[in-house]
């Protein structure tokens, strides 16, 4: 491993999920990647090489059946992603649609194993909050810089995701017995390549770069 260091002229700091969105965003891409050159199905390609983790082959199984894979409503593909990050498991699955150029995701199932679980309500919050947060950032996070400075200043020009683009969220627990992991970052590093992978069935072009275009 060679670490490069870098010291950018803009400012830059951390953000909800620190270092795991875009390595989440890179890994799960690469992984689904993997799994079509080898011509298997994606979670399926996943179950395989994690069958000595329990925790990631049960948020995977039960993903499979929450998400019904393979049965999208027609015109919608499904993309996955599984991650893990601050001792919890996660798994979501990104329902997308792609018309005139315009990217519209339907719902996200996403299936966590964060060890005890303290309040559930609170846990499916954290994660509803994270998809919404991640998928705004996947679709709409590109900052521009201009003679050293940002252009964007507020949110008439750098979009959130709204009300009326916002997907149904479901979020299912499986219940454990270890110690509780952490949740209110965990929703963030699935959604960005559970989107970009359902993009790939959809148009057949892997997107490498954020925020994801078609």
């Amino acid at each position: 491993v060679d670490a490069v260091g870098y010291n950018p002229p803009v400012q830059v700091g951390i953000w909800r999920s620190v270092g795991n969105s875009y390595n989440g965003f890179v890994v799960e891409s690469f992984i689904d990647e993997l799994a079509h050159r080898a011509g298997e199905d994606p979670l399926q390609f996943r179950r395989q090489r994690l069958s000595e983790h329990a925790r990631q082959l049960a948020v995977i199984d039960r993903l499979i059946e929450a998400s019904d894979w393979n049965q999208p409503p027609a015109g919608r593909f499904q993309g996955a992603a599984v991650h893990e990050c601050y001792g919890t498991v996660i798994g979501q699955v990104a329902e997308v649609s792609v018309a005139d150029g315009q990217i519209r995701v339907h719902k996200v199932t996403c299936v966590v194993d964060c060890g005890t679980v303290i309040n559930p309500d609170i846990v499916r919050q954290q994660i509803e909050g994270g998809v919404i947060f991640g998928l705004t950032a996947a679709l709409y996070g590109e900052i521009d810089i201009e003679d050293g400075y940002i252009r964007q200043s507020n949110f008439h020009d750098q979009r959130m995701l709204r009300l009326k683009d916002a997907p149904d969220v479901e979020v299912h627990l499986i219940p454990g017995t270890a110690d509780p992991g952490g949740i209110g970052e965990a929703g963030v590093p699935c959604i960005a390549p559970a989107v970009a992978n359902a993009l790939f069935r959809a148009t057949g072009v892997r997107q490498r770069e954020l925020p994801l275009r078609v």
